[in-house]
């Protein structure tokens, strides 16, 4: 499958004309970058390009990389090739990516969800003839709840559990929505305690000037019972864990877009799952594809061969890219990184 702008390799998105690659998972001489997960910010890449403002969590993942930045909305000449970062609204600092050749224009989308999230820079939507998109959620199931209400359950979950005496451990991923969690916490309630892999991107992001309430990290000196009533916030991997079991009597819960199904709530035995994702849900891919005016639409890192025959349905000219990107885990191992 290739194209005379864009080509798909076993190492990443190709742009020839520019050479340079996108996300790519093998190393290569040049790679632009849209966000800091794992699963795109790779190391062993010759040279970095991502925004400036998700730099700093990149370089914190990555270490010592020759990382060069650019600003949201900022045109970069590659080889004649046009190529500008524009928000994703996914986590702070991520992008899609603009490439434009000879009146050609592409658009690489990423991680990416359309409903703001008072941190992450608001996705922008891009006209392109080809947009390249995650579909992570991409079945009608997948139905976001408004953040607000959100924040309401979660907080009366916890406030429950403090009243009872009972700590409350929540997982998620330590870069976006270990953030998102924070910002709709009620620190009233109690205290805020976070897992190292969390409070260590906290401190990166906060440098940035990201406002979060303040939160105590657990470290080995820390005795939980001199913080009763506290929410600690901790990646997935970490439930369960023998770290867990230190805070006592506690009720589990479980931030994720896949507890939108039953059969996942069951199976992760957590007591609570909050149905929230920092990828779009299914009218935010069909909302935000259409705003594109592309034609051809290339889908990966989801439900692929479900959303393509929905997208060839509605008149696009739809494939699949197989890449190693992988959307949003219920087993994340954020806490190793």
């Amino acid at each position: 499958m290739a194209s005379a702008l864009l080509t798909f390799t076993d190492r990443g998105i190709y742009c020839p004309a520019g050479d340079f690659y996108i996300d790519p998972w093998r190393p290569v001489p040049r790679a632009l970058i849209t966000h800091g997960h794992s699963d795109h910010a790779r190391p062993g890449h010759g040279r970095y390009l991502s925004t400036d403002t998700a730099a700093p969590v990149i370089r914190h993942r990555l270490g010592n990389i020759t990382l060069e930045t650019i600003a949201f909305g900022t045109v970069r000449d590659m080889n004649g090739v046009r190529v500008s970062f524009h928000p994703a609204g996914h986590v702070p600092g991520s992008a899609q990516i603009r490439v434009e050749h000879r009146g050609e224009v592409w658009v690489v989308s990423g991680d990416y969800k359309i409903e703001p999230d008072g941190l992450s820079e608001p996705f922008e939507p891009l006209a392109c003839h080809a947009f390249i998109t995650e579909c992570t959620f991409g079945l009608p199931v997948f139905k976001w709840q408004p953040q607000a209400q959100i924040a309401t359950g979660l907080n009366a979950w916890w406030a429950s559990n403090a009243a009872a005496g009972r700590a409350t451990i929540l997982g998620a991923y330590a870069l976006g929505k270990a953030q998102r969690l924070l910002s709709l916490l009620n620190p009233e309630i109690g205290p805020i305690l976070t897992h190292g892999a969390v409070e260590s991107t906290n401190a990166v992001l906060r440098a940035q000037g990201l406002r979060l309430p303040d939160t105590r990290p657990v470290t080995p000196a820390l005795n939980p019972k001199d913080h009763p009533g506290a929410l600690i916030l901790a990646p997935p991997s970490a439930l369960g864990t023998p770290w867990a079991r230190r805070f006592g009597p506690a009720s589990d819960g479980f931030a994720s877009g896949w507890m939108a199904l039953r059969g996942v709530r069951r199976r992760r035995a957590a007591d609570r799952g909050f149905v929230m994702s920092d990828h779009a849900d299914w009218h935010g891919l069909n909302t935000a594809i259409r705003a594109t005016g592309a034609e051809r639409v290339f889908v990966t890192h989801g439900y692929t061969s479900i959303f393509r025959r929905w997208l060839a349905d509605q008149g696009y000219d739809a494939q699949i890219v197989q890449t190693a990107w992988e959307g949003e885990s219920l087993d994340a191992t954020e806490a190793a990184e």
